[in-house]
């Protein structure tokens, strides 16, 4: 909201006032904290307690700075845990993020973690994967696949693009467009010339036959470059279309409005402005589709292609098992998300979750280096898939 609001890019930095509740500086680090759940037997169940890059924006729970609840943790939660039976997951994940503590609302990246840590250690008591547990108690299918992931790729990388391209990444580059001026461009050149430069780029270096999906997020610069217009906004977005063909495109966040009913009535204007025309471009909804109500409710509303389920945001992981099942059983793709503010542990148990479950694609995480994103979660999908295998 700063940027927005015109704050001075120094760097990787921004110089100006903060905006949200609990920043003390525009951008600063985001601090976890690890839950380890010590069980009877020895073992250790971990999970990360994290919020997501744009802490507080478009109704999303203030940022989560670990000296403000690690006495909670240590105090109140740690007792609410000791004894706990962890033989199965879903209860306990319900049950954790029902109660209601002293303090008030539990803040979302502590559901998170610890139900992260929850799922992990019935997991080491069942002596079977997570996604395994899922499939049980959820009455879900695991996939035989390895999902389609997201890479994010800084715009300005050529380098890392490159590599994403050889490595034949299922999607990318995500980047990161959040200034009109400097990102899109007062005419919006500027990302239209990125996008036939990637497009070129695919076609020059990529292995005969890699059709990557092609995704840009604008965080609502290209509604904030055309005032919400939903008829201008899909115009342009059907131009950038046109440009990157062969390949599908899909755009998160063109709009990001000021009210939930708000994005809600642009996007499906949206939808209807291309389904009037020649179809194909597909919309990715985030803001203000934070928790699983939301994105029932964008679902019933038929306001989006594809949701972007960002995991920390719903808190407890039972939250994001349910997203998923639903968008699946009405037709909504999603894509399982997340962060790249999140860590090893939580982007590992994110792709059991995924396997169990079946969203259309995985956002990359952590990071937003790509290789290593893709390292941990293609190869722990992998590892699990050839469990489950072996063990039918």
């Amino acid at each position: 909201m700063a940027i927005k609001a015109g704050a001075t890019s120094n760097g990787f930095l921004y110089d100006g006032p903060t905006v949200q509740p609990g920043f003390t500086s525009i951008v600063q680090p985001g601090f976890v904290i690890s839950m380890m759940l010590v069980l009877e037997d020895g073992s250790v169940a971990l999970g990360d307690c994290l919020d997501v890059i744009f802490a507080g924006a478009a109704g999303r729970d203030r940022i989560f700075l670990p000296a403000e609840h690690i006495d909670f943790v240590n105090g109140e939660v740690a007792e609410y845990l000791t004894g706990l039976d962890v033989s199965t997951f879903r209860a306990n994940a319900e049950a954790f993020d029902a109660h209601a503590f002293d303090g008030g609302a539990t803040h979302m990246a502590i559901r998170y973690g610890v139900s992260q840590a929850l799922l992990h250690a019935t997991a080491l008591a069942n002596r079977c994967t997570m996604a395994e547990v899922i499939a049980r108690e959820y009455g879900t299918t695991i996939g035989t696949e390895i999902l389609p992931i997201l890479v994010s790729v800084a715009k300005t990388d050529q380098v890392l693009l490159d590599r994403m391209i050889m490595k034949q990444v299922d999607l990318l580059p995500h980047a990161s467009f959040t200034v009109v001026e400097t990102d899109l461009g007062l005419d919006g050149s500027k990302l239209t010339d990125f996008a036939g430069m990637l497009a070129n780029r695919i076609k020059e270096i990529g292995a005969p036959g890699y059709m990557p999906r092609i995704h840009l997020d604008t965080y609502g610069t290209v509604g904030e470059l055309f005032d919400n217009d939903a008829a201008a906004i899909v115009e342009y977005l059907l131009k950038i279309k046109k440009i990157v063909e062969p390949y599908a495109l899909l755009i998160e966040s063109p709009v990001i409005a000021e009210t939930q009913d708000k994005q809600i009535e642009i996007y499906r204007a949206m939808r209807d402005g291309i389904a009037a025309r020649e179809g194909g471009l597909k919309l990715i909804v985030d803001e203000w589709c934070n928790t699983l109500d939301d994105i029932r409710l964008f679902g019933a509303a038929e306001a989006a292609d594809f949701v972007q389920i960002k995991a920390p945001d719903l808190g407890g992981l039972g939250n994001s098992i349910e997203a998923v099942i639903h968008c699946n059983e009405i037709g909504l793709g999603c894509c399982l998300g997340g962060t790249a503010n999140e860590t090893d542990q939580s982007s590992r148990i994110t792709t059991h979750v995924g396997l169990a479950c079946g969203p259309d694609f995985l956002l990359a995480k952590p990071g937003l280096g790509g290789d290593e994103a893709w390292m941990i979660q293609g190869n722990e999908m992998a590892r699990t898939i050839a469990l489950v295998h072996f063990r039918a």
